[in-house]
């Protein structure tokens, strides 16, 4: 199956797009589309955090669980919304705990993309979602493709660190080797979460786990 991703990507995960359950999953959105269905992000967007962040750029994974439902929201990467869409509760969240850690001003821009331009995959664990409906997509295959996704990150490459924000997220852990990478778990920025995200520090402790292994650190600042 032919499926448009960044090379490198494509070659890692190319044992996937033949599998079954991908098939079915292409098929389900196809079919879905055809009967007149809203499908974010925009088809050509899907692949987006994979297209921005190589296999070999790969230094940090922020982990998001499916795409947001509104009309464009969705841009491919977690946790971010194109320049102009205000950005949602948990970003903003994301936003002051980087404030509060960091000592710095974030303009407020909520898109992403500098950070993914950086060495930060942000991954959600669904691709898709129908407009309106938040999860729709998350039971019909992404979710396998996204776990054979960290699995081949832990077991190819070495010292990538991982956020894992909220239970679902943490929930991934299993699939991440320990021994070879880094582990930073935390409540989910989400409002719901009562503010238990708040003083996490992860983005100063990133950027000191990257900066014991000889690599750049990330800049935060949007």
């Amino acid at each position: 199956m032919d499926v448009k991703i960044e090379k490198s990507w494509k070659d890692a995960l190319s044992g996937e797009f033949s599998k079954p359950y991908f098939k079915a999953l292409v098929e389900q959105l196809h079919t879905e589309k055809a009967s007149g269905v809203t499908i974010y992000p925009p088809g050509g967007l899907i692949f987006k955090a994979f297209d921005l962040t190589p296999v070999d750029k790969v230094r940090v994974v922020i982990l998001g669980q499916d795409p947001y439902h509104g009309p464009g929201q969705a841009m491919g990467l977690s946790f971010s919304v194109p320049r102009g869409i205000p950005a949602p509760p948990s970003l903003k969240n994301i936003f002051k705990e980087i404030e509060s850690d960091l000592g710095i001003r974030m303009s407020g821009s909520p898109d992403l993309t500098p950070w993914a331009q950086q060495g930060v995959l942000l991954l959600n664990t669904a691709l898709t979602v129908r407009a309106g409906v938040a999860a729709s997509h998350s039971r019909i295959g992404w979710q396998e493709f996204t776990d054979a996704v960290i699995r081949y990150l832990s077991d190819n490459c070495n010292g990538i660190i991982f956020l894992l924000w909220g239970n679902f997220a943490r929930g991934k852990k299993a699939l991440i080797d320990t021994s070879r990478h880094y582990v930073l778990e935390a409540a989910h920025p989400s409002p719901l979460a009562g503010g238990a995200f708040f003083g996490c520090r992860h983005f100063s402790k990133t950027n000191q786990l990257l900066t014991s292994m000889g690599s750049a650190p990330i800049n935060w600042q949007l």
